[in-house]
C-alpha cells in the first residue's frame, strides 16, 4: 500500500474503520458472527512476579478472529547467524509395588500352588528398553523435545513465559512476538531454559508484530540441536501432528491432534495493547494452552509445520483464562521460515500487498473481499481492479470476507504474482486478473 492510501485513516493501521489494505488486520469485529460467542487469547503465560505464588491466569485479548507420504521442500534450509516464576506442580506419586506372590487356592493342602511369573527387580532393571518405531509419536517426541526450548520474560510488573524451536547450532530461537515483545531494547530479563535443563541468557534479534514472529539468540551454547523444518504447503486436513511445548510453565509437554483445517484467517490482539497480527493459520485440535506459544507443531516426521499461536475459547465464564477446547491456530512453517531469515538477515521482514483497501467489517453486503479503494499505480489499480469491485478468490483458494483476502495475501511473498478472481459489486462480469505483489510501506 502506498503512503497516499493512509492519509485521512482515522485508526492506528492508517484506515479508516472497517477497512484493510492487506498489511494488517481491520479493527475489532471478525467477519464469522460467531466470534462475538468466543475470544481468541495469545499463548503465552503471564503471571505477576509479587509472591511466588502459582500464577493467576490472564485473560487474553478478546478478537473478532502433509499427506502421510507427501515430499519436504529440499533441502532443509538452515539459518545462519548474522529470558521468573514458574509454575510448580507438585505431583504426588503412588508407587505400587508388584510382588511375585504365591496364590493359595481355598482347600486342603494338597492345592496346588501358582506362583505369578514376574522378573524379580534386578531382572527388570537390565532389561534393554528398545526404540520406539520410527513416525510414531514415542519417535517424534524423543527427536523433537530436545529442539524446543521455555522461554522466561521478566519485567518488574510481572513477566512471561512461552516456547520456542531452536533453529541454529548457536543459539537462534524462533518465537512468537508477543512472547519476547516486553524483552525488546533490553527493558526485560529473558532466559531459555533447553530441554536438558541448562538456563541460558538470551535477548531479541529481531520481531514482526504483523506476523507476530519473532528471533532471540541464546548465549553460551554451540551445540543446540536446530529443528527440522517442514513445508507447510503439504499438510492435509486429518493428518496427524504434535504440539511441543511449555503450557502453564510446563516444560517439555508433548500433545497430539490432527489438522482440522487449513488457511484459517485469524486476528490476534497485541500483548498489552500493541500492534495486532492476522494470522492464516493452520487449525488443529492438539491441545494447545497458554505457555504453548512460539513452540513446535510438528508432522510424524518430526519436522516443525506451524508456530503454535493463538486458541478460541469461549470467553472465560468462570472469570479466569480459558484453556483449549480443541481450537488452536498456528503460524505455517513455510511463512515463519521466509519471515525468520528475513529478521535474521536485514532485522525486519517485508510484507504483501495488492494496493487497495477492503471492507474488513462483519456489515458487509457481499460474499468476498469488497475493494473500498484502489492505490494510483499500485498493483491492483494496474490489474485493472476498481472501486466496488469484489474479489471471491487468490487462485483456487475462495475468499469470503476482507480478511480471507489480507490472509491470502499475507501467504505469498513480495514480488509474487497470484491470479485475482474480480466480480463487480452486484457478482456480474467475473473476470481473473493478474497481479504482482509490492511491498507494503509499513514493511
Amino acid at each position: 500500500m502506498s503512503g497516499e492510501d493512509r492519509n485521512g485513516s482515522d485508526d492506528g493501521w492508517g484506515r479508516s474503520p472497517g477497512t484493510g489494505d492487506g498489511q494488517g488486520p481491520g479493527p475489532a469485529g471478525f467477519t464469522d458472527p460467531a466470534a462475538q460467542q468466543r475470544h481468541w487469547e495469545s499463548l503465552s503465560s503471564q503471571y505477576p512476579s509479587n509472591d511466588g505464588s502459582v500464577p493467576p491466569p490472564v485473560s487474553g485479548p478478546e478478537l473478532p478472529p502433509q499427506a502421510a507420504g507427501a515430499a519436504s521442500r529440499e533441502p532443509q534450509r538452515r539459518f545462519s547467524t548474522p529470558a521468573v516464576a514458574a509454575l510448580v506442580l507438585a505431583v504426588g506419586v503412588a508407587a505400587s509395588a508388584v510382588t511375585a506372590g504365591v496364590i493359595n487356592q481355598t482347600g486342603d493342602d494338597s492345592t496346588p500352588v501358582t506362583s505369578l511369573n514376574q522378573s524379580s527387580s534386578s531382572d527388570r532393571g537390565n532389561t534393554p528398553v528398545s526404540a520406539p518405531d520410527p513416525g510414531t509419536v514415542e519417535s517424534v517426541a524423543q527427536n523433537v523435545l530436545p529442539s524446543v526450548v521455555s522461554i522466561q520474560v521478566a519485567t518488574r510488573e510481572g513477566g512471561a513465559e512461552g516456547s520456542g524451536s531452536i533453529i541454529s547450532q548457536d543459539g537462534l530461537i524462533l518465537t512468537n512476538n508477543h512472547v519476547v515483545a516486553g524483552a525488546e531494547g533490553g527493558n526485560a530479563q529473558m532466559s531459555v531454559t533447553t530441554n536438558d535443563g541448562r538456563q541460558l541468557e538470551a535477548e531479541v534479534v529481531a520481531t514482526d508484530p504483523q506476523t507476530d514472529l519473532a528471533v532471540v539468540k541464546a548465549s553460551g551454547a554451540d551445540d543446540l540441536q536446530p529443528i527440522a523444518i517442514g513445508d507447510s504447503d503439504g499438510l492435509r486436513v486429518g493428518e496427524t501432528v504434535i504440539a511441543v511445548g511449555s503450557p502453564l510453565g510446563l516444560s517439555s509437554t508433548v500433545t497430539t491432534g490432527i489438522v482440522s483445517a487449513m488457511n484459517r484467517p485469524v486476528q490476534a490482539g497485541g500483548e498489552g495493547g500493541g500492534e495486532a497480527s492476522l494470522i492464516d493459520a493452520i487449525q488443529t485440535d492438539a491441545a494447545i494452552n497458554p505457555g504453548n506459544s512460539g513452540g513446535a507443531l510438528v508432522n510424524l516426521r518430526g519436522e516443525l509445520v506451524g508456530i503454535p499461536s493463538v486458541i478460541a475459547t469461549l470467553g472465560g465464564q468462570m472469570g479466569g483464562e480459558s484453556g483449549s477446547i480443541g481450537l488452536g491456530f498456528a503460524i505455517p512453517s513455510n511463512q515463519a521460515e521466509d519471515t525468520a531469515q528475513q529478521l535474521i538477515d536485514n532485522g525486519r521482514a517485508t510484507h504483501p500487498v495488492i494496493g487497495a483497501r477492503v471492507n474488513t467489517g462483519a456489515e458487509s453486503r457481499v460474499r468476498g473481499a469488497e475493494i473500498v479503494s484502489v492505490s494510483d499505480g499500485g498493483p491492483a489499480a494496474d490489474a485493472g481492479i476498481r472501486d466496488g469491485d469484489v474479489v471471491t478468490k487468490v487462485g483456487d483458494r475462495i475468499v469470503d470476507s476482507g480478511v480471507s483476502l489480507i490472509a491470502a495475501i499475507r501467504s505469498h511473498n513480495v514480488g509474487d504474482e497470484v491470479t485475482l478472481t474480480v466480480t463487480d459489486g452486484n457478482g456480474g462480469n467475473e473476470r481473473e486478473v493478474g497481479v504482482t505483489l509490492s511491498e507494503s510501506d509499513a514493511g
